[in-house]
């Protein structure tokens, strides 16, 4: 068997992250999901009131989230153009946000904590986003990859899980465990296909969590020198049964397509995209990492009125679910979910208001010196995402 290299991503652009707590004395700092974790980052003002509508809006966004479909009936109501920006990676997101050219991003967690320390998005004004109401879904309102000291910097779109996906006419058995994917006597060794990013450490950590308890681990984006370590161990054990390493989706669904994988991380809408019903999907025991986008608005924005313009109809049910619809996730707002039966049977397959499965989901974080596991800040020190 030909073994794979494990595949890194460069990181010189990612600014290092020493955040540490406000709270001293060895006081927990909450992470119960409600954006009272306390953590230092720049004092920024929200917008007060809005103005104007200016004439533009610049978007970085995941490719399917800015459409003509909706965009162009936003800029006949409010006059902004949109003009987008498709981008591939959350590296690739910071560092567009860092040129000062962009108003608005839709930032995953794994780069929202990194945009907030760095000082280049804004708390917003929630009075200032009706579209933001009872509707949006309370697992995604709060939480502390975009809610931070109690402000809110972040309007959520959508979100998945990070499932195991297999193919039923060689794993014959629903898999139960993610087991077959980490361990090195899997009965699949070498047709393993694994994520591509330095978030995929939290992978790792999720697994270490129920099968190594000792380590201690109570969040997979919260980890010591020594539970990083075990983790990379576990990376390094998997990565003799890896067959391939995905970022690009089209490249897993090949690899899937193609026979060269058949067990591996994945998400719901790559398994659809698949086309064949012998790809099956599970949330494994172990639980799962996912991911959770949010509209997030540049400190410099050039056109504020038109980027909250933008995140207030872009949370409008119908926009919403567009978007989810388009990308392949859950949408934000569950009202969508009530106007069609097409809307239904989305929302059911991608478990949008399922809080009982998402509770087992751990979204993308970014991992910060500061342990937002609950440890005392003066008696533990854990390994950023730089």
């Amino acid at each position: 068997m030909r073994h794979k290299i494990l595949a890194t991503t460069a990181m010189a652009a990612v600014a290092v992250l020493t955040l540490s707590a406000c709270s001293g004395g060895g006081e927990k700092p909450s992470t119960d999901g409600n954006g009272e974790l306390q953590i230092e980052v720049p004092d920024i003002p929200m917008l007060g009131e809005l103005g104007e509508n200016e004439s533009d809006v610049n978007i970085v966004a995941w490719s399917g989230f800015v459409e003509p479909a909706w965009s162009d009936e936003f800029t006949k109501e409010t006059g902004c153009t949109v003009n987008r920006r498709v981008a591939g990676t959350s590296d690739e997101m910071v560092q567009l946000m860092r040129t000062g050219d962009y108003d608005l991003v839709s930032a995953s967690g794994d780069a929202s904590l990194r945009l907030i320390a760095g000082g280049d998005v804004q708390p917003l004004n929630l009075e200032l986003i009706p579209s933001f109401g009872d509707d949006i879904v309370e697992g995604m309102k709060g939480q502390i990859y975009d809610t931070i000291n109690g402000k809110s910097y972040g309007i959520p779109i959508g979100r998945g899980a990070n499932i195991l996906q297999y193919n039923r006419d060689v794993v014959t058995e629903e898999p139960t465990s993610w087991d077959v994917a980490w361990e090195k006597d899997s009965p699949y060794a070498g047709q393993v296909i694994a994520y591509d990013a330095p978030i995929y450490i939290a992978d790792a950590a999720v697994y270490l969590m129920a099968h190594e308890p000792d380590l201690g681990i109570e969040n997979p984006y919260a980890l010591d020198e020594k539970q990083l370590a075990a983790a990379v161990e576990l990376l390094k054990q998997q990565n003799e049964i890896v067959s391939e390493y995905w970022s690009d989706p089209a490249a897993q669904i090949t690899s899937f397509a193609g026979g060269t994988t058949v067990l591996g991380t994945s998400w719901e809408v790559l398994r659809k995209l698949t086309e064949d019903d012998k790809f099956k999907s599970v949330l494994p025991e172990e639980g799962s990492t996912g991911w959770s986008d949010a509209w997030m608005l540049a400190t410099e924005a050039k056109n504020p009125n038109c980027a909250y313009a933008w995140m207030d109809y872009a949370s409008t049910p119908e926009v919403n679910g567009a978007i989810a619809m388009n990308f392949g996730m859950a949408p934000a707002n569950a009202a969508f979910c009530e106007t069609s039966d097409e809307a239904k049977a989305h929302c059911e397959y991608y478990n949008a208001t399922n809080e009982e499965y998402f509770e087992k989901v751990w979204f993308w974080t970014t991992p910060i010196e500061q342990c937002i596991d609950g440890r005392p800040a003066d008696e533990a020190t854990c390994t950023n995402f730089q």
